[in-house]
């Protein structure tokens, strides 16, 4: 076999390896399917966990913690408006990144439905 030659990221230092784990632990953020569905509503514009509810047909206690979890990890931000606290994409990047991975997906749909790897987590 012939191989060209390869780069491999080597790790600098400590840091660097924090700062992977941390990436990897944000898009497992949004790896949850709920969770992804919530940022796609969202990205329409903002709403109560009681519109979210009604909107996508799951219970109030799984919208909140779900969203509980977006707020913490940074993808969503709360406005309180009167008694009602709205919730939105904080970061337009939010958008971009989420209209990238639907275009990667799209390129590789046949292989990411195939794969078995992931799942098994």
């Amino acid at each position: 076999m012939v191989y060209r030659h390869i780069m491999f990221r080597q790790y600098d230092s400590e840091a660097d390896a924090v700062a992977t784990e941390l990436a990897a632990k944000y898009f497992r953020a949004l790896g949850d399917p709920t969770r992804l569905r919530i940022i796609d509503v969202l990205m329409e514009g903002p709403l109560t966990v009681t519109e979210l509810t009604k909107h996508l047909r799951i219970a109030q206690s799984n919208v909140s913690n779900h969203i509980a979890c977006l707020r913490w990890c940074g993808l969503v931000t709360s406005e309180s408006r009167g008694k009602w606290t709205y919730y939105s994409v904080s970061n337009p990047q939010v958008r971009t990144m989420i209209g990238l991975v639907r275009e990667l997906v799209n390129a590789n749909a046949e292989h990411v439905a195939a794969c078995t790897r992931i799942d098994a987590g």
